[in-house]
């Protein structure tokens, strides 16, 4: 009789950029927890989602295929993810596993666990105002752990944290950790152009509070949910140790997709293909299989995370991935050919966009216009301009012509080896409004999130619509 297979325990926390953790070099104590388990794991450097937001993400994490592979392109995806994918949750269900889901009952990508639990992710408490995201999840989830432990089979339990996903609300004393001075001084101006900002300044108002005139308050209280939920991700493993699993449990922590803050007009929220959406973070951590403390300095994406873990989990199946298994990284032996230094990346979300990445070039072509009024193509040269703020498209239509071709001959390849089109231009009612916006204004003018309320409906409107079987318009 073969031994019991090692459990896994799978973070995919919403919205978390890896530049705001202080693990990967960020000057404020944000993830000193997270920062512990990548010392006793591997760190992936420079991990890239290559397709936001949320669905296409968490599509490709959970299936280790590509947008191409999974034809999941947008947030609001129609219809279930296609039965041409196996999701890891079927995979290992198939291997003799439990499998359970906490906090992303409803989108297409979640498909194929046994058990949906959730908690509440949106809304703050009435006493307090704010949030204790992390706490709800864990009031599911230690008590799934020890049902889940208690079996005689493997589990795979996923956890969806959305604790640095707007609203950012820690609870005390996490929402004054990283802020000192007073938000609401009458001198500070820096806060009227988010709430002018028609789309999304009655969302922004109806959680950050009218009064508040500083942006670096609303950044210090996305580092503060960091901050708390990485000291509730400890009580996890507290339990974990506590049962005696930690020796056989795989650990992923990751993300789907990064967050705008105050950068490039997309004011906190996830669109925009800028790095600020596209860097998230990947620890892997498994005593007596992985090694301690190693950081990789390679180029990963989310797609390589599956292959990956099946590897590691000694759970072999035929299909032939997109991503690629990151082990070969970890012990020295992936041949220089494996190296991923050049991205195709989406967007469809708020705007409908996409380019392509090297080392030195950032290319973006908007596919609509958009309701930010960005010219049509923006190219930002990473090494003199990392923060992507100086648009060099008019000066250099040379290297605009060079990355157009590469990102198309891809396309075409990719193409050609799916047999289908490139769902970025086949998902015509992406923004649930229109068919095609003929203008920015346009864009601006239908586009709209009025309240924490509206922006929760979303979700509930889609998980209804899982529940009852019928097609899945996605929500972030």
């Amino acid at each position: 009789m073969s031994a019991k297979k090692p459990n896994l325990l799978f973070f995919g926390i919403d919205s978390l950029r890896r530049d705001h953790m202080s693990g990967y070099g960020y000057s404020k104590l944000t993830t000193p927890y997270l920062d512990k388990l990548a010392s006793q794991g591997v760190l992936f450097e420079q991990h890239f989602s290559p397709s936001i937001p949320t669905t296409p993400a968490y599509a490709s994490m959970l299936t280790g295929m590509d947008v191409f592979g999974t034809d999941v392109v947008a947030l609001r995806h129609e219809g279930p993810l296609g039965g041409h994918v196996q999701t890891l949750a079927e995979v290992l269900e198939a291997n003799g596993y439990n499998t359970t889901c906490i906090g992303f009952t409803g989108n297409p990508s979640a498909r194929g666990f046994q058990t949906y639990l959730n908690y509440e992710s949106w809304l703050p408490d009435q006493e307090s105002g704010r949030a204790p995201k992390a706490e709800n999840l864990n009031v599911v989830a230690i008590p799934e752990l020890e049902r889940l432990a208690a079996e005689d089979k493997p589990f795979f339990l996923f956890m969806r944290h959305m604790d640095p996903h707007s609203p950012y609300l820690p609870p005390q004393p996490f929402e004054r950790m990283f802020y000192g001075k007073d938000e609401t001084d009458p001198d500070n101006a820096s806060m009227e152009p988010v709430y002018n900002f028609k789309p999304f300044g009655d969302y922004l108002k109806s959680w950050i509070g009218e009064d508040v005139t500083d942006h670096e308050y609303v950044t210090a209280q996305y580092d503060g949910s960091i901050a708390y939920m990485d000291i509730c991700i400890q009580t996890l493993f507290t339990k974990l140790a506590d049962m005696g699993l930690e020796e056989e449990t795989l650990i992923v922590i990751t993300s789907d997709h990064g967050e705008t803050l105050y950068e490039h007009d997309c004011y906190f929220d996830h669109h925009g293909l800028y790095d600020a959406t596209l860097v998230v973070p990947l620890i892997l951590k498994f005593p007596g299989r992985l090694p301690e403390g190693k950081r990789i300095s390679s180029v990963s994406v989310i797609s390589d995370i599956m292959p990956t873990v099946l590897d590691l989990l000694q759970v072999e199946t035929e299909t032939q991935y997109d991503g690629r298994n990151l082990n070969a990284f970890i012990d020295g032996t992936a041949a220089p050919s494996e190296e991923k230094t050049e991205l195709y990346i989406t967007e469809c979300t708020w705007m409908r966009k996409h380019g392509w990445r090297t080392p030195e070039w950032k290319l973006i072509c908007a596919l609509e216009p958009d309701f930010h009024f960005k010219p049509e193509i923006e190219l930002y040269n990473l090494i003199r301009d990392p923060e992507e703020n100086v648009n060099v498209a008019d000066q250099e239509p040379e290297v605009v012509a060079l990355l157009t071709k590469r990102m198309n001959d891809y396309i075409a390849k990719r193409e050609e080896q799916v047999n289908r089109v490139n769902p970025i231009l086949t998902n015509t009612n992406w923004n649930g409004n229109h068919k095609f916006f003929e203008s920015s204004q346009e864009a601006y003018d239908s586009l709209y999130i009025g309240s924490i309320n509206n922006a929760r409906k979303l979700q509930q409107k889609a998980q209804e619509k899982e529940e009852a079987k019928e097609p899945v318009e996605s929500n972030d």
